[in-house]
């Protein structure tokens, strides 16, 4: 039935511009008219990260439910998580369209957004009412007009608070320009010194203390790496995402659409990704949580990510080529693989090729 469902809705969605089609699929999800999966609960999947207890390792990443529209629908899919955002302070309406490219024969996504959304207020409005347990985090940024970015991070800390089951500052989108350069170290340390303290502060007064994450890109060198560690651990961080789009364009078949600007995502991601997890891993040591994001299109991936040294996974780019069916597939897939590994949780597969991830040539 889901099959049949992948084809009907890849073939309809296809005959439309991407960001179109993006927004007939957030669509669908709110009608209701794509099918919740249902999953029996595997405990071996199950994993406490960040004194979060997560069902399953696998998220939607941010980027997809910008607004917070369809999060409780997206974790009927079977995500054992999802990422609501980038979202901003102030609305904005972000770069002009066209900012969206479907790469089909890389199974590959370019995007030049911008940081498009409505603003903390509706997104605030509609998680407001969310009552159900399910882990849904809020992905913060700065407005592209803003005269105090970090201040604008702060601002979502303190907004965000009642209703995030985590946070994710993402410093590392490329499509908002000198948003990169707060990865710079020393632009590192203020942003986190100023976020963490706004967040021990709301933790304070709710009594609850909600996880930050950081998410940095994959187009870094080793001496940005080695900085973005430092500043993490000299600051508590509660975990990374490692990583968002990159400018890369290596290996690409569709060289035409490879010429737009804008970050690449999809299976072209996975193994650059991938060596920047690991890396980042052997930088952090085995304590720090970290989120593994770029090219997870299966089963296998997810678990790969895992084994490079991801505690979760998250997806997105992918599931516009293989339908909301996907991570349902890939929660059943990693169920079966643990099966061939006769291990008792997917917790003792990660780092297990951390050091081949960590030295493979990307």
């Amino acid at each position: 039935m889901m099959d049949l469902f992948k084809q009907a809705t890849r073939k309809g969605l296809f005959l439309f511009d991407p960001e179109t089609a993006h927004g007939m699929s957030i669509a669908g999800l709110k009608s209701g008219l794509v099918p919740a999966c249902r999953i029996p609960a595997d405990p071996r999947l199950a994993q406490t990260v960040a004194d979060l207890t997560f069902a399953n390792p696998l998220g939607m990443a941010a980027g997809y439910d910008k607004n917070a529209e369809v999060p409780e629908a997206l974790l009927r899919l079977g995500f054992g998580f999802t990422e609501i955002g980038t979202v901003t302070p102030k609305p904005q309406s972000g770069n002009p369209r066209p900012r969206m490219f479907r790469l089909v024969e890389d199974n590959a996504v370019i995007n030049r957004l911008g940081f498009n959304n409505e603003g903390h207020e509706a997104a605030f409005q509609r998680l407001a009412p969310i009552r159900g347990d399910g882990i849904i985090g809020v992905n913060i940024g700065a407005n592209k007009d803003s005269e105090d970015r970090i201040g604008d991070y702060v601002t979502g800390i303190r907004r965000f608070y009642s209703v995030a089951r985590y946070f994710t500052a993402n410093i590392s989108s490329p499509n908002t320009p000198g948003l990169r350069d707060l990865q710079a170290r020393e632009s590192l340390a203020a942003l986190l010194s100023a976020v963490l303290a706004a967040r021990d502060e709301e933790a304070a007064k709710a009594g609850r203390k909600i996880p930050v994450f950081l998410k940095i890109a994959p187009d870094l060198t080793e001496e940005g790496m080695d900085d973005i560690a430092a500043e993490v651990l000299s600051h508590a961080l509660d975990g990374l995402i490692v990583s968002n789009t990159t400018l890369a364009r290596d290996g690409l078949k569709d060289q035409r659409q490879a010429k737009e600007a804008g970050g690449l995502s999809g299976a072209p991601l996975f193994a650059k990704s991938t060596a920047v997890l690991a890396r980042m891993r052997k930088r952090v040591g085995p304590a720090l949580p970290i989120i593994g994001v770029g090219g997870v299109s299966s089963a296998e991936t997810a678990l790969e990510k895992i084994k490079a040294g991801a505690d979760l996974v998250q997806l997105y780019s992918c599931m516009v080529y293989e339908g909301p069916g996907l991570p349902g597939d890939i929660v059943r897939g990693l169920s079966k693989l643990l099966d061939r590994e006769k291990v008792s949780s997917i917790r003792e597969l990660r780092d297990t090729r951390m050091d081949y991830w960590a030295a493979a040539k990307v």
